[in-house]
């Protein structure tokens, strides 16, 4: 089996190991690095107890890739001395009897951490509900939901400059997490005595307006493309006209726009998950070339989440009356709904709705709006949507 060379800093301290591309993280700590404090249950990422910290934000560990994690920082429930926020977390649990087995624990305070650091003003039907992607079997919740909100109030009554300071990173999207004692890893079993210590991660420049594709930097890429029945020329102008675009592109809505700049939103729900992501988007052309890069980002009210995306697209003639629209996809998925972007099912929905955005296309050119009328929004159809990918990998397992 190919192996692939990874490095992180776990608990402060550079770990360096060669693993199956296939290992997950909760794998790799507890196997590995024999932190066995992260506890696996249900394996899905569905229970919440293997939670641990990536680059200060909460991640499932059992389907998060260890291979994902080369050159970021990891911080298990071993490696939380120096943390202002997680020292008030386990006095609350201990306060509180927010614990019986114990089992849910080191998952449950990741998130409870993430409670106090990101929801300052926090009531208790938000604790609650942020608290319900941690599975507790024993205590009925109530003294884990009193933890939380004891702390939530001990720091409005009397705020706390390193907690200040760690929401402040956060604001600015950096690591909000204090180096871990060296102590203790120090003290942890399971690593190379030759290995030695591996280089920091150098952060990299931000993506400028002139970058190229593929700028907003590791992420994960989707290529797709569709046909259009309509001459280059047609569909390029179609294509560069931002609220036409915006219309065929599933759950977006354009709210404001200066220029080639807009401000908006794309809502998606799927059964029980929705987001409604509200960013800002540039669109950059190239005349000549009959390409374009809308760069966007945004922020979903609800969990938080953050998302960024490059999507470039160039219009290719085929023939006189026939083009070619091939689509590059570069996106970053950050905060709680990262946990669902396994990226085998993402990238084909992803595939999916650049093909409904295709047909959409299409059907705009064929049948334009009058002046002054705007275009109807494209609807995201998930049950469509899932069939559609299902009938595909049944076709690719019997090779038909």
């Amino acid at each position: 089996m190919q192996m692939s060379e990874v490095s992180m800093e776990i608990n402060g301290r550079m770990v360096a190991r060669d693993v199956a591309p296939r290992t997950h993280l909760g794998d790799f700590l507890r196997e590995e690095v024999r932190l066995t404090g992260t506890n696996l249950s249900c394996e899905h990422g569905v229970c919440g107890a293997c939670t641990v910290l990536l680059d200060g934000q909460p991640v499932r560990s059992c389907i998060t890739f260890a291979v994902a994690c080369d050159g970021r920082q990891v911080t298990t429930i071993e490696g939380y001395d120096d943390d202002p926020i997680m020292s008030r977390v386990r006095a609350a649990f201990h306060q509180h009897h927010a614990l019986q087995c114990g089992f849910c624990t080191p998952g449950m305070v990741a998130t409870a951490r993430d409670i106090v650091l990101r929801l300052p003003e926090a009531d208790e039907a938000r604790v609650r509900i942020e608290l319900s992607g941690n599975i507790c079997r024993c205590t009925g919740y109530q003294g884990i939901t009193a933890a939380v909100m004891s702390v939530l109030s001990d720091l409005r009554a009397q705020p706390d400059a390193q907690v200040d300071a760690l929401r402040s990173l956060m604001a600015e999207g950096k690591t909000a997490l204090l180096p871990a004692a060296q102590a203790s890893a120090a003290a942890f079993t399971g690593f190379k005595a030759e290995q030695p210590a591996a280089a920091p991660v150098q952060p990299q420049p931000a993506a400028t307006a002139a970058a190229p594709a593929g700028a907003a930097g590791k992420g994960s890429s989707i290529q797709g493309g569709f046909d259009v029945p309509f001459p280059a020329a047609q569909v390029w102008a179609f294509m560069a006209d931002l609220p036409a675009v915006a219309s065929c592109l599933p759950g977006a809505v354009i709210e404001e726009q200066d220029g080639d700049s807009v401000k908006g939103k794309i809502a998606i729900k799927f059964g029980p998950m929705a987001a409604a992501f509200n960013g800002t988007a540039q669109l950059e052309r190239n005349e000549q070339q009959m390409s374009a890069m809308l760069r966007g980002s945004g922020q979903d009210s609800l969990s938080q989440s953050r998302a960024k995306g490059d999507i470039g697209y160039r219009v290719l003639a085929v023939s006189e009356q026939a083009s070619r629209v091939e689509v590059d996809l570069l996106y970053a998925l950050q905060g709680p709904l990262a946990q669902f972007s396994r990226s085998g099912l993402v990238q084909d929905f992803v595939r999916r709705m650049i093909a409904d955005f295709g047909r959409n296309v299409t059907l705009r050119l064929q049948n334009p709006a009058g002046a002054g009328q705007a275009l109807p929004q494209a609807e995201l159809k998930p049950f469509r949507m899932f069939m559609g990918v299902l009938w595909e990998r049944i076709k690719r397992l019997f090779g038909a």
